[in-house]
């Protein structure tokens, strides 16, 4: 993404120079080398994905989770990997299903009800829902197979949402959302969106690397964190438009 605008900056600079526009040309071409060293550097990342996940720092401590009664964790999907023959958890989304045991084991000795959902279906089409991957992985790390629930139609977060929605019921009492810092925003958005108050867990946190010379890795956390402001915008945008499910009132417990 980042790459596409950098690209479409020098295109359209070419082009007005060839018009003989060479104070516009030179503009946007000064604009292009100043977003490439900005992002490669790590200071656009940096301003990025802190305003999406500083407000979810504190989140990631199970320590300080006060359970009910009755306790729902969704975990939200994050792909799968084909190894060999096998299809694995995916590598970005280890620290969701680790945070997921740790708060259910966490919940059980607080001796209150505690349930967990786990939200993914087969969007790689890979042959196996991610919520039937990261299920298993669940079981070997002490979380009852009795105590989950598979969602395996969702093919990414609004779905996540559309469809975990159901099977939190008025009386499931407190729900906790558990996905990455960056994803989490526009995860509570959405599951707002259908009634569902959830309590964030951040699994994981995302920083850039501040460096003399532009780095790749930069370039592409980057593009994760503008995939997240574009969600959101997108999200208000149809809501505008009329064009997003009608949004449910928070259930009341």
């Amino acid at each position: 993404m980042t790459f596409i605008v950098l690209f479409l900056l020098i295109a359209t600079a070419a082009i007005l120079t060839f018009l003989q526009w060479q104070r516009s040309g030179r503009l946007l071409y000064a604009l292009a080398l100043l977003l490439f060293i900005a992002t490669g550097v790590g200071i656009l990342p940096k301003y990025l994905l802190g305003s999406l996940q500083v407000p979810y720092l504190a989140s990631a401590a199970v320590a300080d989770m006060r359970w009910g009664a009755q306790n729902v964790i969704v975990l939200l999907g994050a792909g799968t990997e084909a190894v060999a023959d096998q299809v694995e958890t995916g590598t970005f989304a280890y620290g969701r299903v680790a945070k997921t045991a740790i708060l259910y084991s966490a919940c059980r000795k607080s001796a209150g009800q505690c349930k967990v959902i786990v939200s993914g279906g087969d969007a790689q089409r890979r042959g196996v829902a991610e919520a039937v991957v990261y299920g298993a992985y669940l079981e070997q790390l002490g979380v009852d197979k009795a105590d989950l629930t598979l969602e395996t139609s969702s093919r990414n977060t609004w779905q996540n949402a559309q469809f975990s929605a159901p099977l939190l019921t008025r009386d499931a009492g407190q729900v906790v959302l558990v996905t990455s810092g960056i994803h989490m925003r526009r995860s509570l958005l959405y599951f707002s969106h259908f009634g569902i108050d959830a309590k964030p867990v951040r699994a994981d946190y995302l920083a850039a690397k501040g460096n003399w010379f532009p780095l790749a890795y930069n370039f592409w956390v980057t593009d994760l964190a503008l995939s997240e402001y574009i969600g959101v915008w997108r999200y208000h945008a149809y809501n505008l438009l009329g064009w997003n499910a009608p949004a449910v009132k928070p259930a009341l417990h």
